[in-house]
């Protein structure tokens, strides 16, 4: 954009276009997420809104001459946007007579930067809606060899990932580390995708990228340290077998236990006969099916052992076409933990774009305020300027509406990294 005359004001849309600009060149995850939500959402956009999001039906076959009407289950989920964020900063009228090179630099570019990054914090956040996890062949390391790559493409295949826009996200650590072990593969690809921040290159049929907002998962009070402690039975201790075989959630019990936050929210873990499913055939993959824990189980204190009740994503089906595993899990059957207890693992992601989803809506500007709204490519930003008569300045804020949701969790992998033990 070409430098303005000194003696000409700055205009707000001038401001706002840049700022918009720097928006999507500072995003990483938000470049790469689904993003045509935005037009279904009607009303007052300085509200923002919900919309219900319907998933596409699935049917059985039936092999027999004899027509079968299938039942019909529709699955839907909501949508909203309602986070708005914001930075506000205060300077001298005479800035405005500034280049926008140079205004755009002492105020907007910093300032699109952050907003930036609190979107793509904000997807990153979303890791806990995600059962499927793999980990570096050497165990909960971080990821340095091509095989956890393939472990997590995989997986993507197993549940019927289409072979298009598949991603890759790694921490700076994991990014690193497998740069330095695939140097003669890690070459990035030419042509728009090398300008996008963070864009890394091209492996195992993904694009792979570096985003430091990677979160990093702590997990609960097992007892033991093995990566994969079987430290608790599917039951319940009055030997009744009054267990949930079909939905989201079983009783566990013989769960020894460190300290009172037993289990965390976005744990994940597998039991032992019950297998995932391909979501087209129905039938096992061969893969214990993995669940992420909803909520998290506390104790009122460190005992040796426990019994409690676990809620877990996907629902345990077992027949129709969304069955989710090949068979109910067995009383008795052990419950296996991923990672050692009380222990930090960075949660490297890898998914097909429609896993998350961004929307961001256009903020009214105020009526008789000067200002602009800019909206382009299903971004959205506006920006406003008043005036202090107490110290002669301007006050600036840069202001985004959006939300995030996960759309089709069995679309994303979670990468575990390298653990550090918290206690």
């Amino acid at each position: 954009m070409g430098s303005t005359n000194a003696n000409t004001l700055l205009t707000p849309t001038i401001i706002a276009r840049e700022a918009l600009r720097l928006l999507k060149n500072n995003l990483v995850m938000g470049n790469i997420v689904y993003r045509d939500y935005e037009a279904e959402f009607p009303g007052n956009p300085k509200k923002g809104g919900t919309v219900t999001i319907r998933k596409p039906v699935k049917f059985s076959v039936t092999k027999a001459r004899t027509r079968t009407t299938s039942a019909i289950t529709e699955q839907s989920i909501t949508m909203t946007v309602a986070t708005q964020a914001h930075i506000s900063w205060q300077f001298v009228m005479v800035d405005l007579t500034l280049s926008i090179e140079e205004y755009s630099e002492r105020y907007i570019r910093p300032a699109a930067a952050a907003l930036a990054n609190t979107v793509d914090s904000d997807l990153c956040a979303l890791y806990d809606d995600l059962y499927n996890s793999v980990y570096d062949s050497t165990g909960l390391v971080t990821p340095a060899t091509f095989m956890v790559m393939g472990k997590a493409m995989q997986r993507l295949d197993e549940e019927a990932a289409p072979p298009e826009d598949r991603v890759v996200v790694f921490n700076p650590a994991a990014h690193w580390a497998m740069a330095n072990a695939l140097t003669n593969l890690y070459m990035p690809s030419p042509g728009e995708k090398a300008l996008r921040k963070g864009y890394l290159g091209t492996l195992a049929n993904a694009d792979v990228y570096m985003d430091q907002n990677i979160k990093v998962h702590t997990t609960g009070a097992f007892h033991t340290s093995d990566i994969n402690n079987t430290s608790a039975v599917i039951g319940t201790s009055t030997g009744d077998g009054s267990i949930v075989t079909t939905g989201s959630a079983f009783t566990i019990v013989d769960m020894k236990v460190i300290t009172t936050n037993v289990i965390h929210a976005g744990d994940v873990l597998s039991i032992n006969g019950v297998y995932a499913v391909n979501p087209m055939s129905g039938e096992s993959t061969g893969t214990l099916r993995q669940f992420v824990v909803n909520a998290t189980v506390s104790n009122a204190s460190a005992t040796t052992t426990i019994e409690t009740v676990v809620s877990v994503t996907p629902e345990m089906i077992h027949t129709g076409p969304y069955k989710t595993i090949d068979t109910l899990a067995q009383k008795g059957a052990k419950v296996n933990f991923l990672g050692r207890p009380l222990t930090q693992y960075p949660q490297n992601l890898a998914f097909h774009k429609n896993a998350f989803a961004l929307a961001m809506v256009p903020l009214e500007k105020p009526e008789g305020v000067w200002g602009s709204t800019i909206t382009e490519d299903g971004f959205s930003i506006r920006i406003v300027k008043d005036y202090s008569i107490e110290n002669d300045e301007e006050v600036c804020r840069l202001d985004i509406l959006y939300g995030v949701k996960t759309i089709y969790p069995e679309l994303g992998v979670r990468i575990w990294g390298f653990g550090n033990t918290t206690g």
